[in-house]
């Protein structure tokens, strides 16, 4: 804790990232869908293909991929910045969201030349969409004891098995798949190794699952027979887990686990101008002030990502009071609604609220759940 303290105080944004800002805010006057707040506080969930392939062609998908495979070259400071606006302002990111953030670093640091020059100019121009295949249907948060299988044949593998809560399965071109290929579920994180499934494939059906607020971004994924080329192994056989982890970090540090309530945050504001009120305010101040405090160890995070580190530990850490920040800002809200009955309440601030409430307690479940990663923490700081 001491050394991610001193690394928070050293660490800012500098000019050229902050110097982004303005031109995502012009782009976003333009390109973001006229949407009430009930719709926008859907950001994670909001899938809009056009949207994103107008980030493609601005070059704000692949920001940080060398231009050589179609990005920007740009370092992690302003994919911070970029990433910051989109959420704030509740832009549909899903589209696009997991090939920018976790498959296309992943196929850069450990997939093949070939893989590389195939796929991340596609990423990058916003043409081909990945979900991510980690989550299976008897494993729960324990994420070494998946089952799915892929088996080595002449010129390739043959996949059986099943993935579960996969995001856009049904909207998505590709799924990068953690699966096993040696030995059993006793084996824990061995024999795990990672493949590019292209969702086109014979064998491959797709179920979206509707969740409580009848929305259907989650999918269950079965894999019947599924024939995969030679090249569809990411990285070498067996080091699954190590990827993985390594993807998972760049999932688990950034502003996305700080800003997925704040269209709620910002609605609920908007209310308390008109009515202003002692508590309310000290109840919104307190929120601002863990929220200012995250942001600056999440920028310390992007730090050590630019300088080529993996923080994993830091990151859960990050990803763990984040989470926890949002679940607190629609409870917070609803307080504050419900300390008043007989005030006449914005229905748009009520719907917002009610949307947030119910998938709020997904925060703490995408990316590792709350308990596994309290586990990597305590691991790490040597408690257990």
């Amino acid at each position: 804790m001491i050394q991610l303290s001193t690394a928070i105080a050293q660490v800012r944004l500098p000019p050229e990232a902050e110097a982004l800002r303005d031109r995502v805010r012009a782009f976003l006057l333009v390109h973001l869908p006229s949407a009430p707040p009930h719709v926008r506080a859907r950001s994670w969930s909001g899938f809009d293909a056009q949207f994103s392939r107008a980030m493609g062609r601005n070059g704000w998908i692949g920001l940080t991929l060398p231009t050589a495979y179609g990005g920007s070259g740009a370092d992690a400071f302003a994919r911070f910045v970029l990433i910051e606006e989109l959420l704030s302002v509740g832009a549909p990111v899903a589209a696009h969201w997991f090939a920018d953030r976790q498959s296309a670093p992943l196929i850069l640091h450990y997939g093949s030349e070939e893989q590389r020059r195939r796929y991340l100019p596609a990423i990058c121009r916003g043409e081909i969409f990945f979900c991510i295949g980690m989550s299976e249907p008897n494993a729960g948060s324990d994420l070494a004891s998946v089952q799915t299988r892929a088996v080595r044949t002449a010129g390739g593998w043959v996949l059986n098995g099943g993935k579960i809560w996969t995001t856009y399965a049904h909207k998505s071109h590709y799924m990068i798949a953690l699966v096993r290929t040696v030995g059993t579920t006793a084996d824990r994180q061995k024999g795990l190794s990672q493949f590019i499934v292209d969702l086109a494939l014979p064998g491959i059906s797709i179920s979206p699952i509707v969740d409580l607020n009848g929305d259907a971004h989650f999918c269950q994924v079965y894999f019947d027979q599924v024939l995969l080329g030679e090249d569809a192994l990411v990285g070498e056989e067996g080091c699954g887990w190590e990827q993985v982890n390594a993807e998972l970090a760049f999932e688990r540090s950034g502003p996305e686990r700080i800003y997925s309530a704040n269209v709620l945050l910002d609605c609920w504001a908007e209310y308390l101008r008109e009515r202003p009120s002692a508590v309310d305010e000290a109840r919104l101040g307190e929120l601002l002030a863990r929220m200012a405090t995250l942001r600056e160890m999440s920028i310390a995070i992007t730090g050590q990502l630019a300088h080529g580190e993996k923080p994993l530990l830091e990151a859960a850490m990050i990803k763990d009071l984040g989470t926890t920040l949002e679940q607190d800002i629609p409870s917070t809200v609803a307080q504050s609604v419900a300390s008043d009955p007989q005030s006449q309440v914005d229905p748009e601030l009520i719907r917002t609220l009610a949307y947030v409430a119910q998938i709020s307690p997904a925060y703490s479940l995408r990316g590792g759940t709350r308990e596994i990663l309290r586990g990597m923490i305590a691991r790490g700081l040597g408690l257990r």
